[in-house]
């Protein structure tokens, strides 16, 4: 098991979330090892590649979680609301599997550095 780590803009976008929202979103954010050498699938998680770059997906209801692992530590970059991000698909005209969209956005990956260059809580 994996400490997660929230920087400044997730734990504020965690904040925004109701609290019994948070608990449950929260509750069910597990890591595994196996997950992450490609041992173990599950469909609450993806990954998102582009241009040598790698960051994970976790999907809970009506939130996603964009995550990192970096010395051992979960690193979370961004939690969105998945309206969100299916509103920025439709706008961008994306009509393919939503990770390899994302993965394809610069728009994305503006989201995930912003998330990657604040502080950590």
């Amino acid at each position: 098991m994996h400490q997660i780590v929230f920087n400044e803009i997730s734990a504020s976008e965690v904040s925004a979330i109701p609290t019994l929202e948070q608990l449950e979103l929260i509750s069910g954010f597990r890591v595994t090892e196996e997950f992450l050498s490609g041992k173990e699938e599950d469909p609450a998680f993806g990954v998102i590649e582009r241009d040598g770059r790698r960051i994970f997906r976790y999907r809970s209801k009506d939130y996603r979680i964009y995550f990192t692992v970096e010395e051992g530590s979960v690193v979370v970059q961004r939690v969105l609301h998945a309206d969100s991000l299916k509103d920025f698909m439709f706008r961008a005209n994306m009509g393919i599997h939503e990770d390899h969209a994302l993965g394809q956005s610069r728009s994305f990956w503006s989201l995930i550095e912003a998330g990657e260059n604040a502080p950590r809580k």
